[in-house]
């Protein structure tokens, strides 16, 4: 039973990583977007070329983001990150949209959609057809590991003299063609049923209106250790049942005019009140609250771990903290703060996730939004601040500094109350001098292979936004304490296999590093996989 969470835990690890490359792309489409509409926050494009390009390019991301999951997926999950994976996700999401989009299942059902009465729109609305389009992460998701699939099994498969020219990699794409077909008949029997599952789960959410929003901030913070709080945002931020929260904030203006002319709750990009479609201060619900937390609440948190660590560990607990502070407020990246204590305190991180849900709480009851396409930061925040949309996002920064209190005197008070061990508290195992923090990234990575055992222990390295992942050996070899007098944030070990090195947002420059000593070795070397 052991061996199979271990499994399960591993592949849902690697599908996170995979997903890196379809997060990517979020902050240059917001960027983009959120430039545009500084520059024609009145017109959305229509008064100024610039912006109309700018506005369209990050739209151009936006609106196809399922199939922009499928390709990074593909090519992610491949056992080489091959093209021939990235081409059969391409091929296998087209196919199976195509069969299955709205005007094809009305035409398999004989159904004339141009005929369908109030009633009948609705029942038809509630199977979800119109949903099966390049924005559809979920089916991007599923065809994207499809794809992979079918490249690790068949991509070194051989056939016959006369059809030689379609073997190994050439003949993926055409399995995942075929292969995709089968997906559509599966999903065309079982698609209404999950996406009505699904939309009752959304429609009870947005049901509580302010109190869901906070349900959904407590439970996306709890899942991130499980990395499961992908599947809940895909729900709330993405057009997976009708919700997409982020596409419709980022959407702006259109977001607006698609509010004017809607006719019912199907039709609204917003909350249908009053026989009214409602868009400013309801779109972006499920994103402003994070902007007190992450600017402002886990900054201040870290200020709380900095003044309750040893005396002796202050300078270095002080560096780490400061980074993951300034990391956490600019770009909204959270993991060197959150990881740092979300396994030595646990109890820490659960006030976190309480706290998150109250400010989403707080944010949706006022109707406070702001939105991000990559991450709750000040980057984010500042551009989505023009977006017609936004509905006093200024008001954020307040609600932020009163967080900033709550989170430092919360953390100050319960560390030594409970006797927690965050970082640079009661660390036995630190024997020996620390580097420095202005110490060689050479020397840094020398320290860090010694601790995870030695080249000879290491199977493969890659790295995400802010974590050098690795693969070893024998688990029993490694050794944390040598691993921390490197000067990083923290160790994770989520299964006997896996150990991932918390080191920031600089996390590349220490790969590198890393990987020039393990080049000439047998260790696989993968690059940039995860988030």
């Amino acid at each position: 039973m052991k061996g199979n969470c271990v499994m399960v835990m591993e592949r849902l690890q690697k599908l996170g990583k995979a997903l890196m490359g379809a997060v990517a792309v979020l902050p240059v489409a917001a960027l983009l977007m959120g430039i545009g509409y500084w520059l024609d926050p009145d017109g959305w494009g229509t008064n100024s070329v610039a912006a109309a390009i700018l506005i369209k390019s990050g739209a151009a991301v936006l609106d196809n983001l399922g199939l922009v999951f499928a390709i990074a997926l593909a090519f992610g999950l491949t056992k080489d990150s091959n093209g021939a994976g990235a081409l059969s996700g391409f091929i296998g999401f087209t196919t199976v949209t195509l069969l299955l989009s709205e005007k094809s299942v009305a035409g398999y059902q004989g159904i004339d959609l141009e005929k369908l009465t109030d009633a009948q729109k609705l029942n038809w609305a509630a199977e979800g057809w119109s949903k099966m389009g390049p924005g559809n992460v979920l089916v991007g998701i599923l065809v994207g590991i499809l794809a992979a699939w079918t490249y690790n099994h068949f991509h070194a498969t051989k056939l016959p003299a006369a059809l030689a020219f379609f073997s190994g990699r050439r003949l993926v794409p055409i399995l995942t063609s075929i292969f995709s077909i089968a997906l559509a008949g599966v999903l065309y029997l079982l698609w209404p049923l999950l996406y009505g599952a699904l939309f009752h789960f959304g429609e009870w959410i947005v049901g509580q209106g302010a109190v869901g929003a906070g349900l959904y901030g407590f439970f996306n913070r709890l899942l991130i250790p499980t990395g499961l709080h992908h599947a809940l945002n895909s729900i709330f931020w993405f057009d997976t049942i009708g919700i997409n929260d982020i596409g419709d904030f980022l959407g702006g203006g259109k977001t607006i005019e698609a509010a004017k002319v809607a006719t019912d709750a199907a039709s609204c990009p917003g909350v249908w009140m009053n026989n009214a479609c409602e868009v400013i201060g309801e779109v972006g619900r499920y994103q402003a609250g994070f902007f007190p937390v992450m600017m402002f609440g886990l900054p201040a948190a870290a200020l709380a771990i900095y003044l309750r660590a040893d005396s002796k560990r202050k300078k270095v607990v002080g560096s780490l903290m400061a980074a993951g502070a300034l990391a956490a407020f600019f770009t909204g990246v959270t993991e060197p703060l959150e990881f740092s204590f979300m396994f030595v305190a646990p109890v820490l991180y659960l006030v976190h996730a309480i706290l998150t849900g109250i400010s989403l709480f707080i944010s949706a009851a006022m109707h406070w939004t702001a939105g991000f396409g990559f991450s709750a930061g000040f980057v984010d925040f500042f551009l989505s601040t023009q977006n017609p949309v936004a509905h006093q996002p200024w008001m954020l920064v307040l609600q932020g500094l009163g967080f900033a209190v709550v989170y430092f005197l919360v953390f100050y008070f319960l560390i030594p109350a409970l006797n927690l061990k965050t970082p640079g508290r009661g660390e036995t195992e630190d024997a020996g001098a620390k580097l420095s923090s202005d110490a060689p990234l050479s020397d840094v990575a020398a320290q860090i292979i010694k601790g995870l055992g030695g080249i000879e222990n290491i199977d493969s390295v890659d790295y995400c936004a802010t974590r050098l992942r690795t693969v070893i050996k024998d688990y029993t070899k490694v050794k944390e304490s040598v691993i921390k007098r490197a000067g990083v944030a923290g160790v994770i070990r989520p299964s006997q296999k896996s150990v991932q090195v918390v080191i920031g947002p600089e996390v590349q420059f220490l790969y590198d590093e890393v990987s020039e000593k393990l080049r000439a070795t047998d260790v696989e070397l993968h690059g940039e996989q995860a988030l």
